[in-house]
């Protein structure tokens, strides 16, 4: 119990200071009352706004009705026109107090209202929360998968062009940033590739043939690095022949094998608005935006499984099964792998948390809609209340998340509640 409390309480503070780090850098924002009404408009108009929005108040009154916002118990007032009023008919919370002019209520955290369309910020990140959130889990479940087979491959093929190759792919894709891969996976995806993919026959020959003839390499000495490298020479020989094809303009010579291509639209949403059917679910537009959010997770679960199965593959245990006569199928799947998981189960909880804040480039380069898109849109127009609203529920998942992992891991690990 008491580690319960003291991880709620870490989490509480982290809040904590993510509001008063929120409210105090968007409180030096400069006064947006003006261009909410317009050059033309009155002082009048421009300081009824203000006041609508607590923005005529010094930096701590503001604060505290903030925080009285975001509060479950509120003080609230029921006299129109004070900074604190709230409209009794309009709510359905539990009073818990009623006096004359005050009330004090049981609430979930109210986030205010947007500058431009008036809509409260909680209803208008609850529309869009669903779509984050699905592609998110979209994109997690694709590095999973695919990060944990590359990885348990390169493991199993230490040293070997498999090895390397699918390292330098994994650093490729750690180390590119959000924006560029959504628009080169966006251009490449959706439109270079979207009648059809031609693939170049001659590497295809190459790498056949390269691999009929292994089996004539197996008793020669002098072709061993032929046969242990069959593929990659069979490539690069197969894609040389077809450079010097193109070099030399060959008539016949540069032949395609021709393939559907994706079909995939470079941009779309979860829901797409049809003139004769309505509104339609459209699975097909989270294809490339998964894609491009998960690259990032899959470059670092392929190395944590890799680095991981290897090291588990020194230990005692795992010599002690091969002693007592069991397949190397049989102990990589039932004793290797199962404990290799466990640093890429955390780093898989991390990244869903972060895939939120991350989603913000990827969403809007292929207009999907989830709260990056609208935090993209909140700040193009200097909604202030959006993107307020956006960071604290993105931070309230990361630390609700990180508790969750650090409570399964002091259930599971007693000695992770030594502090």
């Amino acid at each position: 119990m008491s580690y319960l409390i003291q991880r709620l309480s870490y989490g509480f503070l982290v809040l904590l200071g993510v509001v008063f780090l929120v409210f105090t850098l968007f409180s030096l924002v400069p006064d947006p009352a003006r261009e909410l009404a317009g050059q033309n408009e009155s002082p009048e108009v421009i300081e009824a706004i203000r006041k609508k929005h607590r923005l005529d108040l010094p930096y701590f009154p503001r604060l505290g009705y903030f925080l009285n916002d975001l509060s479950p118990i509120s003080y609230n007032s029921t006299i129109e026109g004070e900074a604190s009023f709230i409209d009794l008919n309009s709510i359905s919370e539990l009073r818990l107090f009623e006096g004359e002019g005050q009330v004090l209520i049981l609430k979930s955290p109210y986030l205010g209202r947007s500058f431009l369309s008036d809509r409260s910020v909680s209803a208008i990140l609850a529309d869009a929360l669903p779509g984050t959130a699905v592609l998110a889990l979209a994109a997690i479940i694709i590095a999973m998968l695919f990060g944990i087979a590359l990885g348990v491959l390169t493991a199993l093929n230490k040293d070997t062009w498999i090895d390397h190759l699918t390292m330098v792919l994994a650093s490729l894709g750690m180390s590119g940033p959000s924006f560029f891969m959504a628009i080169l996976i966006a251009w490449f995806g959706g439109t270079l590739i979207y009648d059809q993919v031609l693939i170049p026959i001659w590497p295809i020959v190459f790498v056949l043939l390269f691999f009929g003839l292994k089996k004539y390499w197996a008793g020669a000495r002098q072709f061993s690095l032929m046969k242990e490298n069959s593929f990659l020479i069979g490539l690069l020989s197969g894609l040389a022949v077809w450079f010097v094809l193109i070099a030399l303009k060959v008539p016949g010579g540069i032949m395609y094998l021709r393939l559907p291509g994706t079909g995939l639209s470079a941009t779309g949403s979860l829901y797409e608005v049809d003139v004769w059917e309505g509104k339609k679910l459209s699975l097909v537009n989270l294809i490339l935006p998964a894609i491009t959010l998960g690259i990032r997770p899959l470059a670092v679960i392929i190395q944590l499984t890799r680095s991981s199965l290897l090291e588990v593959m020194q230990e005692d245990y795992i010599r002690t099964a091969y002693a007592k006569g069991l397949s190397r199928q049989q102990v990589i799947w039932k004793h290797a792998i199962r404990n290799a998981l466990n640093p890429v189960i955390t780093a898989a909880s991390g990244w869903f948390a972060s895939m939120l804040a991350g989603a913000v480039f990827v969403e809007f380069v292929f207009g999907w809609k989830g709260i990056g898109f609208e935090v993209f849109q909140a700040l193009e127009k200097n909604d202030l209340p959006v993107v307020m609203g956006a960071v604290l529920v993105i931070a309230s998942t990361f630390v609700i998340i990180n508790i969750l992992v650090d409570l399964i891991y002091g259930w599971l690990d007693p000695r992770a509640r030594v502090v």
